[in-house]
């Protein structure tokens, strides 16, 4: 049934009338590939999803023209970006030398010289309404990591509280034990067989390299010192191989550790261990941990406007590909936090099921190639499936439907139920 929740509100600019920059993001007369000179309004703070059929342009306008734009405009960082670091480079070679303002007064005195940043837009006449956006990032499927020493845990940042843990027990204390002994990376505490990895490669020639559990630590990636330190019963060894459910339970009492945890567990990872190396976790696998990350910095992050965590504008191209069902679900669940927690999602997709849970939809077409690169509508779901022009409308208009004919079934149960209640009570 769809949506899963209330559609955010979308206000669209009257006709004739401009988006408001604050609510809006626009592209302004994109031209790249075989986009004809299109306008396109993004909702900010939405879940917003690009479709058409293939070849339309929707990679076009989402990623080679919005995507690479903002990365320049603001960045990837809150601190600056590629373009306000260009401006002060170029202010900085113009201001006088150290010698010059030694030697005039007025050089001494002035005012230091204003730089502007300037933009200069690939692919579009401009872009409006991005001054609100503090950080522009791309969520794909790539690995989290390319060795066995990236692993969950690292990656969201939960590894160094854990060996913090670990390094202020009372066995660790005696021993003088800091935390770096407790990293696998580098130091005394991990194994000297396999360097911390936990698996020894085998080259087979012609074959490909066939990695084994070390026979030394048996997989446990320290030496038995190190896990002679226990907390709660468990050494640093067995931590590694616990999966995320039970160590949403274990480390429960401690907010930092348990919160990303959480997190992973409710988009369904809660089967992976803590120490999964990178290598084996598949595309989907990766995403989904990415977003973890970025819904446990929705509270955490601090910027330089104080606590008020950054608005991030989030680009994932076709991020359902290769999941099963119920992981799709998931991921939709990940996509509404972000949009709830003030973030803008721009999402590529084909799949019904995505794009009918978006709060607004923009529909590339009508065709493939030269036949695209229009916009044949920009609205809501609902809007979209009366649209007759458009194919996305035509094949989303039963999945809509589906979801209201499971309502009406939904609605007319109790009712009955209210009547054979009532029957009975009478007799």
């Amino acid at each position: 049934r769809h949506p899963l929740q209330p559609r955010r509100e979308v206000r669209p600019a009257r006709a004739g009338r401009e988006a408001v920059p604050g609510q809006w993001l626009t592209v302004h007369g994109g031209k790249l590939h075989n986009l004809r000179n299109v306008t396109a309004q993004i909702p900010l703070g939405r879940l917003v999803a690009i479709t058409g059929v293939s070849g339309s342009g929707k990679s076009t306008l989402a990623r080679d023209v919005l995507l690479s734009n903002l990365l320049d405009a603001v960045g990837r960082s809150v601190l600056s970006s590629p373009a306000e670091r260009r401006a002060r480079k170029a202010v900085k070679e113009s201001a006088p030398s150290a010698a010059e303002r030694r030697s005039s007064v007025l050089a001494r005195t002035s005012a230091r010289p204003k730089f502007e940043v300037s933009h200069a837009w690939q692919g579009c006449d401009s872009i409006s309404g991005w001054e609100t956006i503090d950080r522009v990032l791309e969520v794909d499927q790539t690995p989290i990591g390319k060795t066995p020493r990236s692993c969950p845990a690292t990656y969201i940042g939960v590894w160094d509280a854990i060996r913090r843990l670990f390094a202020d027990t009372l066995e660790a204390r005696a021993r003088g034990y800091s935390a770096s002994r407790f990293s696998f990376n580098t130091g005394e505490g991990r194994c000297p067989a396999c360097e911390g990895q936990g698996v020894r490669t085998i080259g087979m020639s012609f074959l490909p390299d066939v990695k084994v559990p070390c026979d030394v630590c048996h997989g446990q990636r320290f030496n038995p010192e190190t896990l002679a330190v226990t907390w709660r019963g468990r050494n640093i060894g067995e931590v590694l191989t616990m999966e995320i459910d039970e160590a949403v339970e274990f480390f429960g009492s401690i907010t930092s550790i348990s919160h990303p945890l959480q997190l992973m567990k409710d988009v369904g990872l809660g089967y992976l261990t803590l120490g999964q190396p990178s290598p084996t976790l598949s595309g989907g696998e990766a995403q989904r941990i990415k977003l973890v990350t970025e819904l446990s910095k929705v509270r955490d992050d601090v910027t330089r406007r104080g606590q008020k965590a950054p608005h991030t504008l989030y680009v994932l191209d076709e991020p359902t590909v290769g999941l099963h069902m119920a992981d799709v679900a998931r991921l939709i669940s990940v996509l509404h936090r972000l949009a709830d927690a003030g973030h803008s999602v721009v999402v590529i997709e084909h799949d019904l099921d995505v794009i009918a849970e978006a709060d607004w939809i923009i529909d590339l077409g009508p065709e493939g190639g030269v036949g695209g690169g229009t916009i044949v509508a920009a609205a809501d779901p609902e809007a979209l499936a009366k649209v007759a022009a458009s194919h996305t409308g035509a094949a989303l208009a039963p999945v809509l439907a589906r979801g209201e004919g499971d309502a009406s079934v939904a609605d007319r149960k109790p009712a009955a139920d209210r009547r054979a209640a009532s029957s009975t009570g009478s007799r």
